[in-house]
């Protein structure tokens, strides 16, 4: 023991006064031991640290073991994420369950939730309780639950050559949402009233009207859109939806046809006369219906011919080649 305490005391001479830094790991060892010998022995045997140091190396290993400090968060543990996803989501697809539908439908799905915990991720998420959210119906709702029974009507102008100058066409037309076909109901230079019921009485023939089978007409609040107009839609069993002010994505539909046939053909043409723009329109609806691929429904055609899958490939060009549509020709 004399020669290890004279070896330290010269280890220390080389250190040249500089304080002796410890890691966790050599002061484990040591604290480990000195709790064998006690007190009284490391007074005698201790060179680098003091007795007191050793032992309170000692007490600070036994705490780490027993702290949980790492493991704990503040408050009661919060919900896990899926289970929290799930409550946002079945809220949002059912407009009507409240806390204990919910509670209840998690529970068949094995999860354990507490009807507080249900109301509190809602809130967090700005969902209303089902006591509000039933009063209020979305958009895209309202489009899903009447979905093969909902049309929506625009107009779009068009400029054309005349005799006496360039003269505004409105063209008017409908357009079903389930399989986006179209139907231009008319074109005018001056539109009124009048036409308007007539346009009316044309769409809801009982024979071969366009809104034959649907339920509702979404339409702006363009002053064309008549009470006349209407009343001649609600005699025919269809219900005029009005779409709020100023909000043209509520009829998205109608919009992005509007797009397609400016992008796609009128932009890129000089128009003469009405005759012409009757052709134009036309050959349009023709290539939309027949030849044109649509993204919205699977990127599929609107009305589908039995094509070959084997022949020469043809192409049948409309407008001067303005619109392509490219077939096999059957053997």
């Amino acid at each position: 023991m004399e020669y290890l305490r004279e070896e330290n005391r010269v280890l220390r001479e080389q250190l040249d006064g500089k304080r002796i830094r410890f890691t966790d790991e050599q002061r484990r060892p040591l604290a480990a031991k000195a709790k064998r010998l006690g007190h009284g022995a490391l007074e005698e045997v201790a060179t680098l640290v003091t007795p007191e140091t050793l032992l309170a190396w000692h007490r600070k290993l036994i705490a780490n073991k027993y702290d949980g400090n790492a493991r704990r968060g503040p408050g009661r543990p919060r919900v896990m994420g899926e289970i929290r996803e799930l409550i946002v989501r079945i809220a949002k697809e059912n407009r009507t369950w409240g806390y204990s539908r919910i509670q209840g439908a998690l529970k068949n799905l094995g999860h354990s939730v507490g009807r507080g915990t249900v109301a509190n991720v809602l809130k967090e998420h700005g969902i209303d309780p089902a006591s509000e959210r039933r009063r209020k119906t979305t958009w895209r709702e309202f489009l899903a639950a009447h979905w093969e029974m909902l049309a929506a009507a625009d107009f779009f102008t068009v400029e054309l050559w005349t005799h006496g100058g360039l003269v505004r066409y409105l063209v008017f037309f409908v357009i079903e949402l389930a399989s986006r076909r179209v139907r231009i109901a008319g074109v005018h230079s001056t539109p009124d009233g009048d036409w308007m019921n007539q346009v009316a009485r044309n769409l809801t023939d009982a024979h071969d009207g366009f809104l034959r089978g649907k339920r509702y007409l979404i339409h702006d609040r363009d002053p064309l859109f008549t009470g006349a107009f209407q009343n001649v839609l609600l005699g025919a069993g269809v219900k005029p939806a009005r779409l709020p002010p100023r909000s043209p994505d509520l009829n998205a539909y109608a919009e992005r046809f509007v797009r397609s046939i400016k992008e796609d053909c009128l932009d890129r043409l000089i128009v003469f006369g009405e005759a012409g723009l009757r052709n134009t329109l036309h050959e349009f609806g023709a290539h939309y219906h027949w030849e044109r691929n649509h993204q919205g429904i699977g990127n599929k055609l609107i009305a589908a011919p039995r094509l070959p899958s084997t022949g020469c490939i043809r192409r049948r060009q409309r407008l001067g080649g303005m619109l392509n549509f490219y077939y096999r020709k059957a053997a």
